[in-house]
């Protein structure tokens, strides 16, 4: 049989039945539409949050009092450890690599200014902050390098919290309370979005100091150190380790990494990813059991057809390969309808909610239709095996 009778063959088996082809497609599109549009918005889900946490910077490492174990804790709760200090943070400036250093400390305060109040998050970091985290002021000045233990009463204000205490006046100059102390907002922030959630623009940053003697603590609740670009971490995070545990005589502190903690989340997103696009999956064994149920009929109703081309002559690898090619076809097809559908829902939730992230990589399109095709493939064999074991005598004579 040639090739250009096999495929007329197969075409007209299809095309002969085509509400059963159809509702098989159907099947099949249905199941990978699910698949992609799942895995989209998984995927967009997964490259926005890394993204939220990059904006910060990947060359970072986070110092938290206490070691990590059955005696630690969520940094800024009491504990026995021996507290972090800014003698602590200054001494990490001289680590080979590093390029800034911020001591910080944070809370939750009412701040009062231009007769408003608003309840916001105060911030005590050190005036490498900007370097450390990628922020930049929109105008005026961040804070200044000051007396370590007593700097002046200073405040960089957020652009939300700005706007909403001053509105569009010039806040430079003006003065704010907040804890009862009064500041002098000296700069204004650019706008940095939102974090899972949190505004960072609604936020107030004062010196370290100032903030540790608004809250009452003795020690800072975190260190964040950011070095080098290309430089490797753990020669970074080395090097911290010596002075620190110099320092206070022995480990206890914890270190992590912005590259670490990106790996954990990105590995916990592709698990997320990965059970949604396992939901959309089972749509996909539907379609391969419509498959088998479709091809089982065909070859039930074609048995005739079978033995009449057993006895001319027709080799029974070609009436697998007939069956099977059919089968696949079916699948094929189905599977490039649902890859235009599932990425037609997927542009289509983007536009009706623009704060859902959706992104449909090509690696899940090849992907996606590959196993529409290894499902058509495997839904195929059985049926086809039986039209090959069929005897040609019997098959005409039923015929």
């Amino acid at each position: 049989m040639t090739w250009r009778d096999f495929l007329a063959l197969s075409t007209r088996a299809l095309v002969a039945h085509r509400m059963r082809s159809f509702l098989t497609l159907l099947g099949i599109a249905v199941g990978i539409a699910a698949v992609i549009l799942l895995t989209s918005i998984g995927e967009g889900i997964h490259q926005f949050v890394l993204a939220e946490f990059s904006q910060f910077g990947t060359n970072v490492v986070e110092i938290t009092p206490g070691t990590k174990g059955a005696k630690g804790g969520p940094p800024g709760l009491p504990s026995t450890a021996r507290q972090l200090t800014l003698e602590d943070a200054k001494a990490l400036e001289r680590v080979p690599g590093v390029t800034g250093v911020i001591g910080i400390v944070w809370g939750n305060s009412e701040i009062e200014g231009n007769g408003r109040v608003r309840r916001t998050s105060v911030y005590g970091v050190g005036p490498a902050m900007q370097d450390v985290f990628t922020m930049k002021v929109r105008s005026g000045r961040f804070l200044p390098h000051d007396n370590l233990d007593q700097p002046r009463a200073f405040v960089v204000l957020g652009s939300t919290l700005k706007r909403e205490l001053f509105g569009a006046k010039n806040a430079l100059g003006e003065r704010v309370r907040i804890g009862g102390e009064r500041f002098r907002v000296i700069g204004v922030m650019e706008e940095k979005g939102q974090l899972l959630g949190t505004d960072l623009d609604d936020t107030a940053y004062i010196p370290t100091a100032r903030a540790m003697a608004l809250y009452n603590r003795d020690g800072l609740m975190t260190i964040d150190v950011s070095y080098r670009e290309g430089m490797p971490a753990k020669m970074v995070t080395a090097g911290i380790t010596r002075v620190l545990e110099a320092r206070h005589g022995r480990v206890d502190f914890s270190l992590q990494t912005q590259e670490d903690m990106l790996d954990s989340l990105s590995n916990i997103l592709n698990i997320l990813t990965a059970a949604v696009g396992a939901l959309g999956g089972i749509s996909l064994l539907v379609g391969g059991v419509g498959i088998v149920t479709i091809m089982t009929i065909a070859v039930t109703e074609r048995t005739g057809e079978i033995g009449l081309l057993v006895a001319l002559g027709a080799r029974r690898r070609t009436i697998l390969g007939l069956f099977l090619g059919e089968a696949i076809a079916l699948a094929a097809v189905g599977g490039a309808c649902g890859l235009l559908i599932g990425m037609g829902l997927a542009q289509l939730v983007g536009l009706l909610v623009p704060d859902l992230p959706v992104h449909t990589p090509w690696s899940f399109v090849i992907l996606a239709e590959v196993t529409a095709v290894l499902i058509g493939l495997l839904a195929g064999v059985l049926p086809a095996r039986k039209a090959t074991t069929l005897d040609p005598v019997e098959a005409l004579r039923a015929e």
